[in-house]
């Protein structure tokens, strides 16, 4: 059984998705009409942007999305998922690969994702820092302990869990963490407290949006972030897409339950292969590629 894993925020580089766009003629239209969609020149960005032009927020998510579902659509027949699941952002773009919303739909919900994210870390300066080494439950015990807002808030592998919260009370906790022994306890570089309570505002104006949108039957099973376990049923996938800007990505769990539900092989769909090496984390003999077009 193939399972299909799409790629999350930070995997962006310049000069993606320009073979695509110079090998396919279907990658050349999704292209522009995504110049449309978003109003911009997201392409000229994508093709030959600076690091710096592909950080802002606005062009990010969509980048990676953008990436990923054109690549999914050029492999064509090749593409035969037998369960998917996107890392954060990436589920957006399993869902369109998964025909469960369409490209245009797809796109205006990261647009609009990106931007309510980027006002909500205004309203509130905030942070997240990874923790390396030390047992999920040992992180969720302190962070429990801490004054303030401080939340697990992507389970990425087995001994890597990333917090999420207000700058004080992930300091704190990032303190108390190393005393308990974690091997490393590190702020990370990112503009906010993403997966946690202090994405609220964003979630509500998401939920507005993910709301009028049409969410068809899938293709197979995805396995969401918030629940990480298959789910078919349209609804359901609507349901939980809402609830995830606040709520912890459990890609660790979902890696799990794919594997004991019979995955065999996976495949990254996007820039990057972060998600392979998180799959490498939980068994280094898995099979594990890059999907790539001829």
């Amino acid at each position: 059984m193939k399972a299909y894993v799409f790629p999350g925020q930070g995997a962006q580089f310049s000069g993606m998705g320009k073979d695509l766009f110079d090998s396919s003629d279907i990658a050349k239209e999704m292209f522009a009409k995504a110049n449309e969609v978003l109003g911009f020149d997201i392409t000229k960005i994508m093709f030959e942007g600076t690091d710096e032009e592909l950080k802002q927020t606005k062009v990010t998510q969509p980048a990676i999305f953008l990436h990923s579902t054109i690549l999914a659509t050029c492999l064509g027949d090749e593409f035969k998922p037998n369960m998917v699941a996107g890392h954060s952002l990436g589920e957006l773009s399993a869902l369109v690969a998964n025909n469960v919303l369409s490209f245009e739909d797809g796109l205006r919900l990261v647009s609009k994702r990106a931007l309510a994210m980027q006002e909500a870390c205004e309203k509130e300066p905030s942070t997240m820092a990874a923790i390396l080494g030390l047992d999920d439950e040992v992180v969720e015990n302190i962070c429990n302990e801490i004054d303030g807002i401080v939340v697990p808030a992507n389970y990425n592998c087995p001994g890597q869990l990333v917090i999420s919260g207000s700058f004080p009370a992930v300091e704190k906790a990032c303190e108390v963490l190393t005393e308990a022994g974690a091997r490393r306890a590190l702020i990370l570089p990112v503009g906010g407290a993403f997966h946690s309570p202090l994405m609220e505002p964003a979630r509500e104006e998401l939920a507005a949006a993910i709301e009028s949108t049409t969410f068809s039957n899938p293709l197979c099973p995805v396995y969401q972030n918030v629940v990480a376990c298959a789910v078919t049923s349209p609804e359901e996938i609507q349901k939980n897409l809402i609830s995830q800007l606040t709520a912890p990505v459990r890609w660790t769990q979902t890696m799990h339950s794919m594997i004991t539900d019979g995955a065999e092989e996976v495949i990254e769909v996007g820039p990057g292969k972060v998600l392979q090496g998180l799959f490498k984390k939980v068994d280094r003999k898995f099979p594990t590629s890059s999907a790539t077009i001829d």
